[in-house]
């Protein structure tokens, strides 16, 4: 798994309370996605919604605390989720 995946990976395991959270980390753990364009494929429209909503926060929280690497590596998947 990449860097920006495992970025997803862990804000998931904060968010594994809800259906969709629940869903879209048990794919991105047990599936081996390999890139960030296959995981972003394999998930459902409203699964792309949550993750989406979730990553703006995340990437917004890097920003603030000045954590560029991770911004970028998160903002590589949120595009994906954007097209």
């Amino acid at each position: 798994m990449n860097q920006p995946l495992l970025y997803v990976r862990e804000i998931l395991a904060g968010h594994t309370e809800s259906k969709f959270g629940k869903e879209i980390y048990s794919k991105l753990t047990n599936s081996g996605h390999d890139t960030e364009e296959y995981f972003v494929r394999s998930l459902s429209g409203e699964e792309m919604y949550y993750l989406n909503s979730i990553l703006a926060e995340a990437i917004d929280y890097a920003n603030q605390e000045k954590d560029d690497e991770r911004s970028r590596q998160l903002n590589a998947v949120y595009e994906l989720l954007t097209i």
